[in-house]
């Protein structure tokens, strides 16, 4: 820590100085930028999300939502988003996501998902951005801030648009349309989008992506006061999945982006992880302007659709090799761990074999052929299908599937929101929220694999209990095969309803500027089963009796005007939060039994800001802190130990995010400019919670209150340091280059807790090696990374604009740096080797070009 203090004192210094020198009046900058914006009175010295677009790189909230005039921010969210850098530490439940003031972040986990939006750039780069604390009109937020994506059609200007990317990311190819009227002399205004994004091999082998995305938005002004306005859109995608694998597989395979999901068949590449996911969005609004000092809107939205990721599935699996002793039951992917030659390593002849076919290629894919050659010689016969006497089904059952994960969502959401203008000197906001949403989720066969069917049963509950009964998942519909679209396995709806109202006051004074937020909000959520599961006939179908929270959250801040040039802004939050429902249940998927002690979160954060704004330098040094307490983790998996797949839940989780933030953006001359940006956090577990570890097959609970000692771990499989600097040079002629240099530090692997236990060292003394590596913290190298980008613009005949930018990302083609790993929950603590961690490595060199027409 004492690095991270001496960097911020210098930094602060050094900025002191900056802010106190002697400099020429403003001058105007005669540039022509990408997307137009007018009102950017805050430069942009680098290469920001405007000049050039990126692509998402997961289903999590995307970069593009944090660029703002903030040039830490910016920077944080397009420079170091690749290599998992979060800005505070935060997840994106911590931040509040809204269109036209609608939240659209997940009701289940309260994260922000950017595929919702994925390919409406044109028309998704007009926000209202919050940025960690501070006031916002449209919602009270959350620590990591709130961002309102403005969709309204007469808030677009007349414009056409027109855009092709290339690139060698997650997608190849990328093509966008959008057009829009402005409000036009009869009153109507429309904006329309769409987008197609490609790629028949994305960086990772065996991964793919296909998607597309639409956008209508219009609105009819009825007189000077109302106004109303309809606004759709969506974006499907299917993409084929990159895997994470242990150091072992990139060794055999001699690749750091070795993907363990495909496999050839008829010699094409195939993936078994395939997101496939559409969620439709409607709203309609009532624009109310009563007076020039109020504005009234008033929103009702409606979201369906489907979310689905696939997965191989197995019964009586047996894969074997030209070796007498290698036919062995068990998961058929091909990083398995009884597949890789270490768990051979007392055998020379098979951990030489499984060596070499490795190298080879012959096995570390999915073998596609012996899945399909498998399921056509399973003949056989299930008796009283559907639970009726004699009803005998003879056929191939498959012992390989693929299998679809589903989770639908309905939602629909009225929303309200009010600013008044009291005075020049006072505003008023605030609003209400009432959000009703259903998540359905359930299994379906997606690919029987050259099978007539597949049996519903559960393989685990079959072992573990002799009454064959009790692995039935449907006790109301026994003995059921499914064929391919067919519901198995469980099928329930998360109920979630939330309640919320918010209020802020905001004063601007000479030398002060105040304001004070509150929000009170209450939840219910609720399970609703559909299937009667033989191991909990009582409490796996129909509705579970409701869960409800009142909370709150209460925050202010205040900024002290110094002089016209140099400010010190601090805010401080207190909020309640209610748990969210994919945390609430030991196993939602089988039973409606919650968490023993299930209660709010509470969070406590604040920051102290100093900033300088002059014609030659915009910086700011931000000091923060934030406790979340009492929060619970939950997760499902396979305990070798005690031999059968559990629930593991912890409770009183408590983390600890402090550190500082610096960006200084430098004019230094009128067409060179520069930037330093750098990032330090200290983000530690600062509890030792409790865990309950129930038996997923039954109401056993293998243990309660077992101590897990995470008091002063590092929340891990992130970046907690990074810097940038960089340079730009913006011609006079239209065209601008740059380059920056990127360093990552403070890099930890996401631990298992299980393996922080008193009865994970039972037995165990300090001197044994795998004391250490128990309870040992990994930490990653630190890296630097460098980046290039060139953009030109031209104007013809003073009515059509043509654009190209470009970018080349770790130009040095950096491919051994891990930018985060987790350890696996499966574990032996005698060979605790046997189940090594997983890593992310960052991607070698890319690029991304982008050619844009408009008039």
């Amino acid at each position: 820590m004492k690095k991270h203090v001496l960097l911020t004192l210098s930094f602060l210094f050094a900025i002191f100085l900056a802010g106190h020198a002697q400099y020429l009046p403003d001058e105007e900058a005669d540039t022509l930028d990408v997307d137009d914006r007018e009102d950017r009175d805050i430069p942009i010295m680098t290469i920001s999300i405007d000049d050039i677009e990126g692509e998402e790189e997961s289903h999590d909230i995307s970069s593009l939502l944090q660029g703002s005039r903030d040039i830490y921010v910016n920077t944080a969210g397009f420079n170091f988003g690749s290599a998992r850098y979060r800005i505070r530490g935060y997840d994106s439940e911590n931040t509040t996501v809204m269109i036209n003031s609608i939240p659209v972040n997940d009701p289940e986990t309260g994260r922000a998902f950017y595929s919702v939006w994925g390919g409406l750039n044109d028309v998704t780069r007009q926000t209202e951005p919050l940025n960690g604390l501070g006031p916002h009109r449209q919602a009270f937020g959350g620590v990591g801030g709130a961002t309102n994506i403005v969709t309204r059609a007469s808030e677009f200007g007349p414009n056409t648009r027109t855009t092709y990317s290339n690139a060698n990311r997650s997608y190849n190819h990328r093509m966008m349309f959008t057009h829009s009227t402005g409000m036009q002399d009869n009153g109507w205004a429309f904006t329309i989008s769409g987008s197609r994004r490609s790629a028949e091999e994305g960086y990772a082998p065996g991964t793919f992506y296909d998607a597309w995305g639409y956008f209508l938005s219009t609105e009819r002004e009825i007189n000077d006061q109302h106004s109303l306005g309809l606004i759709a859109f969506g974006a499907p995608s299917r993409t084929g999945r990159p895997g994470v694998a242990v150091q072992e597989a990139y060794d055999l395979t001699g690749t750091n982006y070795y993907n363990p999901n495909w496999g050839y068949q008829d010699g094409e590449k195939r993936n078994a992880r395939v997101n496939h996911y559409h969620n439709p969005w409607v709203f309609l609004s009532h624009y109310y302007t009563p007076s020039e000092d109020t504005e009234i809107a008033t929103t009702a939205a409606y979201s369906f659709g489907r979310g689905g990721s696939t997965a191989l599935n197995w019964y009586d699996s047996h894969r074997s090799y030209d070796h007498p002793d290698y036919n062995l039951a068990g998961d058929p992917r091909p990083d398995y761990y009884r597949w890789l030659p270490s768990w051979h390593q007392n055998d020379p002849e098979m951990y030489g074999l499984l060596t070499n076919l490795w190298q080879e290629g012959e096995i570390s894919q999915i073998d596609w052929d012996w899945f399909y050659n498998a399921n056509s010689r399973n003949l056989f016969t299930v008796r009283d299908v559907d639970g009726i006497e004699g009803n005998d089904v003879t056929g191939y059952r498959s012992k390989y599937i693929v299998e679809e994960r589903r989770n639908d969502r309905t939602q629909l959401v009225f929303s309200s929101n009010i600013e008044h203008i009291v005075d020049p000197r006072h505003t008023l906001s605030g609003g209400i929220n009432v959000a009703l949403s259903e998540t359905h989720q359930f299994k379906t066969v997606d690919d029987l694999l050259g099978g007539d069917f597949f049996y519903d049963i559960d393989q685990f509950a079959e072992r573990d209990f002799d009454d064959p009964q009790m692995a039935q998942p449907d006790i109301n519909n026994p003995n059921r095969i499914v064929e391919e679209g067919d519901v198995f396995g469980y099928d329930f709806t998360g109920n979630i309803n939330n309640y919320s109202m918010f209020a802020q006051s905001e004063w601007i004074l000479p030398s002060w500027d105040f304001y004070v937020t509150g929000e009170l909000s209450h939840t219910t959520f609720w399970r609703t089963g559909h299937m009667k599961n033989a191991r909990f006939p009582d409490n796996s179908y129909g509705d579970s009796e409701k869960q409800n929270f009142t909370n709150f959250g209460l925050k202010g801040g205040a900024t002290w005007k110094i002089t016209g040039r140099h400010y010190v802004d601090a805010n401080a939050a207190y909020m309640t939060r209610a748990p969210y429902f994919r945390n609430a249940y030991i196993s939602s998927r089988v039973r409606d039994h919650v968490i023993e002690g299930l209660d709010s979160e509470t969070i406590f954060s604040g920051d102290m800001s100093y900033i300088v704004r002059t014609p030659f330098i915009k910086s700011r040094l931000t000091l923060f802190y934030t406790e979340f307490q009492d929060q619970t983790w939950s997760r499902s998996f396979y305990h070798d130990e005690m031999r059968t797949f559990v629930n593991y839940i912890m409770t009183d989780v408590d983390k600890q995010h402090m550190g500082a933030e610096l960006g200084i953006d430098l004019a230094l001359t009128s067409t060179l400019s520069g930037y330093i940006v750098a990032g330090t956090g200290n983000y530690i577990y600062n509890s030792n919670p409790e865990v309950t570890i129930a038996r997923d097959n039954d109401f056993e609970v293998i243990a309660d209150g077992r101590k897990v000692y995470l008091e002063n771990y590092k929340v891990g499989g992130m970046t907690h340091t990074a810097g940038s600097v960089g340079l730009r040079y913006d011609s006079p002629n239209y065209w601008f280059a740059g380059v920056n240099a990127n360093f990552f530090d403070d890099i930890y692997i996401d631990i298992n807790p299980d393996r922080r236990t008193e009865e994970a060292v039972e037995g165990l003394v300090h001197t044994d090696p795998q004391w250490d590596q128990l309870l040992g913290q990994e930490q990653m190298d630190h890296n630097f990374t460098f980046d290039a980008f060139f953009g030109i613009s031209w104007r013809i005949q003073r009515q059509y604009f043509i654009n190209f930018n470009v970018s080349v990302s770790n130009i040095t083609d950096v491919q051994d740096f891990r930018i985060g790993g987790f350890e696996q929950l499966r574990y032996d603590s005698q060979r605790p080797e046997q189940f090594d961690s997983k890593y992310f490595y960052l991607y070698g060199r890319n690029y991304f070009a982008n050619l844009v027409f408009r008039f």
